[in-house]
């Protein structure tokens, strides 16, 4: 009988490499073939061994040319076949990353699956922009929510838990919802000038960042035109967002502001060891 092959499922968190785990990126350094999302950033597939298989099923808002049932076949018939297998996916699997459903499959083919955890895009947005997602006095609690339903369903949320001052609300793939979103809030109570910040691309040096307050912010993401993935967080804590002064970030080694060399050669080695 031919030897199953093993399949993890790696974190690529939000875009930086620097945010990999050091489990993830001795995964990659082990993978034969990477079954690979849209939103893995260009940097974090540089990390891929160079003689490994690479297989693209990324999904964009109203076009999944790869169904999600067709990925986690592919998963199945690539474990089968005695591969190392990487499914890298953007954030972390276990968060709105549908990682569950494939570990479900490869499970049930009976095909080792090993989870490396990622930085899901919330945690990269507050480290890079400084905003808390929870603060002593603003924010007790943050829930993570999508802003859109599979199949572009209508959204069916729970407005009024959600609608709740002292709680921090992340908000993932909610661009083209964002005006039902933050109308619902409002209708629910929660207060018109509370203050919003959409980011996009976040870590990456494309990365956008958007300030406004709940009533306003539809409008003005839309007249902003943000390419890329957008994350909106709503709440206090975004009053604390302070933009970081050009003479801090030159007070860091040159190395550390250059993404192609410094901190990412020992990524790169430790990836193709």
């Amino acid at each position: 009988m031919k030897k199953l092959g093993r399949v993890f499922l790696v974190g690529a968190g939000p875009g930086d490499p620097e945010l990999l785990t050091m489990k993830a990126v001795r995964m990659l350094g082990l993978a034969q073939v990477v079954v690979y999302d849209r939103l893995v950033s260009d940097e974090v597939l540089s990390l891929v061994p160079s003689a490994a298989r690479r297989i693209a099923v990324g999904k964009a808002p109203k076009s999944h040319p790869v169904p999600q049932e067709r990925i986690n076949d592919i998963l199945v018939e690539l474990g089968q076949q005695g591969l190392c297998v990487v499914r890298l996916k953007g954030g972390d699997p276990s968060i709105f990353g549908r990682g569950s459903e494939e570990a479900a499959a490869l499970h049930a083919a009976g095909i080792p699956v090993e989870i490396a955890p990622g930085i899901t895009a919330a945690q990269g947005v507050a480290a890079a922009t400084g905003v808390p997602l929870t603060h002593r006095g603003l924010a007790t609690g943050v829930r993570y929510v999508t802003g859109h339903c599979r199949r572009d369903l209508p959204l069916d949320l729970d407005w009024a838990g959600l609608a709740d001052p002292d709680t921090t609300l992340v908000v993932y793939m909610g661009v083209a919802n964002i005006a039902e979103i933050a109308t619902s809030l409002i209708a629910h109570g929660m207060p018109a000038a509370l203050p919003v910040m959409a980011v996009c691309n976040a870590t990456t040096p494309k990365e956008v960042r958007l300030l406004s307050q709940l009533d306003r912010i539809a409008a003005e993401a839309k007249a902003a035109r943000l390419e890329g993935p957008v994350l909106f967080v709503i709440g206090e804590v975004v009053s604390l967002y302070r933009s970081c002064p050009a003479e801090v970030l030159s007070l860091f080694p040159a190395e550390l502001a250059d993404v192609s060399q410094g901190p990412f050669n020992w990524l790169r080695a430790s990836a193709n060891a």
